[in-house]
């Protein structure tokens, strides 16, 4: 096997202008797969992983809507996460095919719908902090919690109750191997989609999905680590991470060392729901044995891979 590039892709980013639709996400990934495949081109092989927030939004409001007009059932939330990974991996997949046919490449692509275990006794568990779903006005908790004994819910900004579930960290990719055996075999693979399906082991060692989410910039870290890659890829919306964010001295940060981002973020210069998470994911493969991290937006990926765009982190 040659390089391997690890390329994170946000689940925001598949929605462009508020267009939320299926076909409208298909063209956004469209767009997206072309820059991943100049990375190919220039000798990588590739695993894509993906966010899905959005996504599981969707899928959990409509579920919501058709339990309240017509009593179906709920999709709890470790089914969103499967269908996501399946329906995004398949849009995703169907693109690369389709690139890789344009331009005369014998490449195939396929999903690995992934299951990520998570340590049943991370202390996320005792501590819900992840917003999903929908919004519920006050007189709807009563009849909410009725429903629902199990969930979580919090008064969020002042927009409504809405509820919360772990985020706990990622300890092991279960089908790590075989996505291994068919990145040694030329394909590139769509993988931990969302952050992977939480799964926890009981006492005899079977695996258990839990209703969690998995950041999933941690799961991609921990993949690129775990399969010794070269490069790991964040692609966000922005080219560049900056300092003093929408500032007048305002910074780009193009070629630095790993030493000076972990003192940037310590000074707080990365916001907790945005950049933070980024940055932290790109430390911990680095520190796992990582070579080399990137932080940029999809249509500079190939001159952010040759050096020349992008913020690139390395010890």
């Amino acid at each position: 096997m040659g390089k391997l590039a690890v390329i994170a892709i946000g689940g925001n980013s598949l929605i462009k202008d508020k267009r939320q639709s299926v076909d409208d996400q298909y063209i956004a990934v469209c767009e997206t797969v072309k820059h991943i495949v100049d990375v190919i081109e220039e000798g990588y092989e590739v695993i894509v992983t993906h966010g899905n927030g959005p996504q599981v939004g969707f899928i959990m409001r409509r579920s919501e809507i058709a339990h309240e007009t017509d009593d179906m059932h709920l999709v709890p939330l470790v089914n969103c996460d499967a269908d996501t990974q399946g329906a995004i991996g398949y849009q995703i997949q169907q693109a690369l095919q389709n690139e890789f046919h344009k331009r005369g490449m014998k490449k195939k692509a396929t999903t690995v719908v992934s299951q990520v275990e998570v340590d049943k006794n991370d202390k996320a568990f005792s501590n819900p902090s992840k917003p999903i779903g929908s919004f519920y006005s006050e007189d709807k908790i009563d009849k909410i919690k009725e429903e629902h004994p199990n969930w979580i819910l919090i008064n969020d900004s002042g927009r409504g109750y809405r509820r919360v579930v772990p985020s706990p960290m990622p300890i092991n990719i279960i089908e790590q191997d075989s996505i291994e055996l068919l990145i040694e075999k030329g394909v590139t693979v769509i993988a931990v989609g969302g952050g992977g399906i939480p799964v926890i082991r009981d006492e005899e060692d079977n695996l258990i999905g839990v209703n969690a989410v998995i950041d999933k910039d941690n799961a991609s870290s921990l993949l690129a680590g775990e399969l010794n890659a070269d490069l790991f890829i964040i692609s966000t919306a922005v080219p560049n991470v900056c300092i003093n964010f929408g500032k007048e001295n305002e910074e780009k940060l193009h070629d630095v060392g790993m030493d000076k981002i972990k003192n940037l973020r310590n000074e707080g210069h990365f916001a907790p729901g945005s950049m933070l998470p980024k940055i932290n994911a790109c430390i911990n493969f680095l520190e796992n044995g990582g070579k080399k991290a990137i932080i940029t937006c999809p249509e500079e990926l190939k001159e952010a891979v040759m050096g020349d765009k992008g913020t690139i982190i390395s010890k």
